[in-house]
């Protein structure tokens, strides 16, 4: 379920990726620390999306 949202979720890691390494390079710990927030947001998103697909699946398994 939620490709749309698993997707989003997939840029926005890539995003925090990409600041924190720019933060790495720069030496800019504030924008390091936020790539690294938006890799976490990204990864609770997905473990959400996770709980809903397993949720849809116990609901398919017990509907006759």
């Amino acid at each position: 379920m939620g490709n749309k949202d698993r997707a989003s979720n997939n840029a926005q890691d890539v995003k925090g990726r990409v600041k924190e390494a720019a933060g790495s390079i720069t030496g800019n710990d504030d924008l390091k620390n936020k790539g690294k927030t938006d890799q976490a947001k990204a990864g609770m998103k997905n473990a959400g999306e996770d709980v809903k697909d397993a949720a849809y699946k116990v609901k398919d398994a017990l509907t006759p």
